[in-house]
């Protein structure tokens, strides 16, 4: 689980935030954010947590889960105390490896189904397709799925107190040992993750610019987006335009987005339709489209930041002493 979340600057201005009151944006934003927070949007949350973390006590904390579920921006399940944010996967994107990896883990410990049913519908919506295989849906099928606390009490094995307590003690120690291997897997995932914003961060900086707060959290969006040998082919193409800034960058991008290529192989076999298309027709097409700011670019007069000639600086000296002759 990454260690910070983001909140969209539009977040102010949306219809629905600009009509609540100033305690539930303070408590809209606590749920996106809190220190329980997953990549999936389904966590566990007791209301010991939110009362101690937001400063709430039990009855407004009562009160402000009952009404954001019937705004329909929540499902709190009282029986595993978790919750789930419905409109998460809308403003979180899943289509990087690395993501949809860290949410198919995340899924397969979350108590309730109800949940989990809720989310697969949300992507399903939104066209990401997310491995269920790991996720045990009905605890009456197969045996072999079953966890062994549960084999236990269905059947009527006649265990001593000794032996039920080396029982327990063993599933405590893999529980331990599981909660092990996720923290390091955490860890990895948000290094690989720093790693790869770091490489979008080197290679904007060599080819188009100095980054500020606006083109920082683009590279963030599109490194979770896009791979990066896609990034670095859009910069290539924008440099032999002599169009290399984040307007026309953006621009193809988009093309390739409207055109559903996610990876770097898709973006390889697009490129040789278009060039088969431009044999076909006796022309190589254009094909990528600019956004409307590149587009704003392209069309302004680059010739007022050229550099002027011997003659046209001579011109301009002999039109400044006239005009100062004639003072």
């Amino acid at each position: 689980m990454a260690v910070y979340r983001h909140i969209h600057i539009n977040y102010w201005q949306d219809g629905f935030v600009l009509d609540l009151t100033p305690e539930e944006k303070y408590f809209y934003i606590y749920l996106m954010t809190n220190s329980k927070t997953s990549q999936c949007g389904i966590y566990e949350l007791h209301r010991r947590i939110i009362e101690t973390e937001t400063g709430y006590n039990r009855e407004t904390v009562e009160k402000l889960l009952n009404r954001f579920g019937e705004y329909e921006k929540i499902v709190y399940c009282e029986e595993t105390q978790e919750i789930f944010l419905k409109n998460w996967i809308k403003h979180n994107k899943v289509v990087s490896p690395k993501v949809k990896k860290c949410i198919e883990k995340e899924l397969s410990n979350i108590k309730s189904k109800e949940l989990i049913n809720l989310f697969l519908n949300e992507c399903d919506r939104y066209g990401y397709s997310i491995d269920t295989s790991n996720i045990n849906f009905d605890m009456g099928i197969d045996s072999v799925s079953i966890p062994t606390s549960i084999v236990d009490d269905s059947l009527e094995y006649d265990y001593g107190e000794k032996e039920k307590e080396k029982q327990k003690e063993k599933e405590k120690y893999k529980e331990k040992e599981n909660d092990s291997k996720y923290v390091d897997e955490d860890k990895k995932y948000f290094n690989e993750s720093l790693n790869n914003i770091n490489k979008f961060k080197v290679l904007y900086e060599q080819n188009v610019g100095l980054i500020n707060g606006i083109v920082a959290h683009w590279l963030i969006d599109i490194s979770e987006s896009i791979d990066y040998e896609m990034f670095k082919r859009a910069i290539e193409i924008a440099t032999d335009k002599g169009k290399c800034n984040k307007g026309y960058i953006s621009g193809i991008l988009k093309q390739w987005s409207d055109n559903n290529i996610r990876t770097f192989k898709d973006l390889k076999a697009y490129e040789v339709g278009i060039r088969n298309r431009g044999v076909s027709d006796g022309k190589y097409k254009d094909e990528y489209r600019k956004s409307k700011y590149a587009t704003e670019l392209e069309n302004e007069d680059e010739s007022i930041y050229r550099k002027p000639t011997p003659e046209q600086l001579e011109e301009a000296r002999r039109s400044f002493d006239e005009l100062r002759k004639g003072k």
